[in-house]
This record gives structure tokens, sequence and C-alpha cells, in this order.
């Protein structure tokens, strides 16, 4: 009978969970491979409801999460906002409106709205339309002043300055100041169409990439942008386009941020007000709304709901900056204006504490994770997924993030595995940083909490080494 009561106990001990400092032989294998040192690996792993986690390694050490911080934003957001939770962007006649003229200014004034986008923009315009105003004698003002934040340039964080992923917050942002390059194969003419959406006039393109036969791959670094300014910087730009693009690769769009807000705004807002039949015979300055004018409209951005999906799926930096900013002045932004990155850290802190949580490393510069300055370690950010599932916001939460093989960043991640469209996880990628957060449904139905930072040279090759993690969590007794 003894022998058999430890063979019973040998085998409960063999299908235990890991040890909680020691890492599968599978992970530790694809990490040696790769000259990842252990020390360079955060990690922390619990299932939902236990009592103590199923692995850690490194899990108390402070970590640059990248865009994983999005995680902290969009939580925070959903519990300090709600999940419906709007921006209000406020139009003000500054004059008389007689008979559908304005005898003076439209006034439009900010509070951070972060999808503002090219179709939202038009909605805006054609709300206007709808009050009857059909003519603007005056200018358009564009009102910023609800954001006092540091006025830092968009390429100090790598020298990209048109890239999108760099665009600074405004209160007042319209289509993130982006122009998309489209790309189409032209087979019969054995040549690449370009299309910029929208093209001011201020913008030109030089096309002198060549249509190819060879596979697509990775498109993108097979052609070169530059962006050339002309006399003046603030809205003469060239775009010349070099390289190949396969005839495999069907349709692509690139982005770029090319021109300061008030210029890309005047386009804009011709070209839109101009299409639904409006005229405006002025400029577009930037200024501020004069006090005790009665709005002539309000428009609402989409619910906090919809957006966050956007921050989360897709990694949209410039939005969670924007969510970050609201934190700070909660429900009634107008009523707690100007908003800063002051009142937001300390909003958050609040918060934590609040849910009992204390993250005494936590540095959060803006909230997006495009920081070398953010950290938090792999046991927070795991006991904030713990205490995000146990939230009433918890639905709208776990749906904003990218689902294994099917959707956002993690759309061609895990296709072929088990773990296929059983994964909400959020990615994130620096030079030197890589980080996977979020959550996964286990073979046996149990909801695990997976968090995995990597901050090292070569962290750029340590997906195979995360996926095998999450791949054997999945398996595993």
């Amino acid at each position: 009978m003894n022998w058999y009561l430890g063979l019973l106990v040998w085998l409960m001990v063999s299908a235990s969970p890991v040890a909680a400092a020691e890492l599968p032989s599978i992970v530790k294998q694809k990490l040696q491979q790769l000259a990842i040192p252990e020390t360079a690996i955060g990690v922390y792993v619990h299932e939902t409801g236990a009592r103590e986690p199923l692995l850690t390694m490194n899990a108390d050490t402070a970590m640059n999460p990248a865009s994983v911080m999005k995680l902290l934003t969009t939580y925070a957001g959903l519990e300090l906002l709600g999940p419906a939770y709007t921006w209000p962007t406020m139009l003000y006649a500054d004059g008389a409106i007689i008979d559908g003229v304005l005898h003076g200014d439209l006034v439009i004034k900010g509070y951070g709205d972060p999808k503002l986008d090219l179709e939202n923009f038009w909605l805006l315009i054609h709300r206007l339309r709808q009050t009857g105003l059909h003519e603007i004698k005056g200018n358009l003002v564009l009102d910023n002043s609800h954001y006092q934040i540091p006025d830092d340039h968009p390429g100090d964080f790598d020298g990209q300055p048109y890239r999108t992923y760099n665009i600074i917050p405004e209160a007042l942002l319209i289509n993130y100041r982006t122009s998309t390059i489209h790309l189409f194969p032209q087979h019969e003419k054995n040549a690449v169409r370009v299309v910029i959406d929208p093209l001011p006039d201020s913008i030109q393109v030089q096309n002198h990439l060549k249509l190819t036969q060879g596979a697509c791959g990775d498109w993108q670094n097979a052609l070169t942008i530059d962006v050339l300014s002309g006399k003046s910087q603030d809205d003469d730009f060239t775009v010349v386009l070099k390289g190949n693009f396969s005839r495999h690769c069907g349709k692509q769009s690139y982005m770029l941020s090319l021109q300061k807000s008030a210029i890309y705004t005047r386009d804009l807002f011709k070209r839109l007000w101009a299409q639904q039949g409006g005229m405006f015979h002025g400029d577009v300055i930037v200024g501020r709304a004069p006090s005790g004018l009665t709005p002539l409209k309000i428009y609402q951005s989409p619910p906090l709901a919809e957006i966050v999906r956007g921050i989360n799926k897709f990694s949209n930096n410039i939005a969670a900056r924007q969510l970050y900013l609201a934190l700070g002045t909660g429900e009634n932004a107008a009523q707690q204006s100007p908003a800063t990155l002051a009142k937001s850290d300390a909003a958050v802190r609040q918060w934590l504490a609040g849910k009992q949580l204390n993250f005494p490393e936590l540095v959060v510069e803006n909230g997006s994770g495009l920081s070398r300055k953010e950290r938090i370690s792999a046991r927070h950010m795991g006991q904030l997924l713990l205490a995000a599932f146990n939230s009433p916001v918890m639905p709208e939460f776990v749906s904003s993030m990218p689902i294994a093989a099917v959707d956002g960043t993690l759309r061609n991640r895990f296709a072929g595995t088990a773990v296929k469209g059983l994964a909400h996880m959020k990615t994130g990628a620096l030079n030197n940083v890589r980080a996977l957060a979020g959550y996964m449904l286990d073979k046996a139905g149990r909801r695990i909490v997976i968090v995995f930072f990597v901050n090292h040279d070569q962290a750029g090759q340590s997906r195979v080494a995360m996926d095998a993690l999450v791949q054997w969590l999945y398996s595993r007794p």
C-alpha cells in the first residue's frame, strides 16, 4: 500500500504546475538559442481565481513594457470615464448669422477627441451644415487650448518626424494630420499607381516605383519614401517613392504625417465644406474661443468602448496619449480644463490606490508605451489584468485586445496552433524591447493571465520564446 501511495504522490507532483521560479525547458532553450539571458526577461503567469501565480521570473523587476502600457491606460479609462464616455468638440459662431451667412469667425474648440478622423470630421461638417449655415465670411479659428503639455517635436523619439506613431497630442487633432499613400499594382501598364488621400495642393508626389513579379514579402522594406521640404517647411512637401513593389501585394497603404495642424485642417476643411455646398472666404488661424459664446453645435466623439478597441487592437499611440490626458480631467473635461500630464499621473495613482494596488516602480510618461522612460513590473501588470478580469468593464476591456491569429497586431501570430482564437493579448515593440500580455483560455478551459517582457538588444528575436511559453501553458496538465 505504501508503494501505491508513494506512486500517487509522485504522479500528483509531476502533474502539478511548474515551480514559480522555473521556466519550461522549451522556453529556456529558445532563450539560450537567442543568447537572451533570463535576467533580461520578466514573466508572470496567474490563473484567474487562484491564490498564487503559476510561474514567475524576475517578476518584480521594473521593465519597459512598450505598448503593453496601453492596457493600463485603457483599463483606467474604462473605469474612470466609463465605456460610454465621449469627447466633445465645440463649434461657435463669433459673429452674427443672417440668412445662413456667418458675418464673423467660426471657432472650433477641441477637448482631445482621439477619433476625429476623416469620416468623423466629415460628419462634424455635415452636422454644421444642418444648422442652416452655408457661408462663412470670416476665418476658421482652431482652439487647442485645452491641452497644456510640453512642446515636444515629433522627431524627438527616434528622428522620424513624419511617421504617424510620433504624432504629438493636440486638443483639436483632425484625422491625425495624416496623408495615406495607397499603392495599386497596374498589371496592364507594368507600373504602380500611387494615390494620396487626402491630397492637399501643397503636397507633390514623385513616383519611381517599379512593379516586380516576385513574392510580396516585407513590401515596406522593399521601397523607400523620402520627404523633401520646399521653401516653406510648413506646407510645401514632395513625397518621393523609390524601390520595388510586387504585383502579388495587391493594394497596400502607408501613412505619413507631414503638415502642421492649421495648414492640414485648412485644406481639409475647405475641401469638405465645399463638397457640402458651403462657402468659406477666410483663412484658418490658431486662437481661442471668446468667452461667453453659446455653442452653435456640439459634436460628440464615438464612445470610449469603441475607441479603446482601436487603441489596443492596432496599437494607436496618439489615441492612447489623448485618452491618458483625459484621465486627469475626468468626465467633465470642459470644467476641469486644462488637461495636463501631471493631472493624469495623479488620477492614475489615486485610482490604483483605491483598488489596493501599490505599484511603486510604475513610471508613466504618456500612457502609450512609446517611451524610453515608462516602467512597470511583470507582476504588477499581471495583477492589473487580474483586477480587470473582476471589473464591471471586463467585457469592453478584454474585447479591445487583439485575438490570436484573428485580428489586430496578432492577426498573423499563432496561426495554425491550438491557441488560435483563444487568447486576447496586447503586443509591444520598441528597439531592444518586446512585450506580450493578456488572457488565454487553455485546453482545460482555465483562464490564464500571461505577462512576458524582454528588455535586451536581442529582444527583436524573442517572439519564438514568448510564443513557446503561451503554447506550453495552453497544453499544460
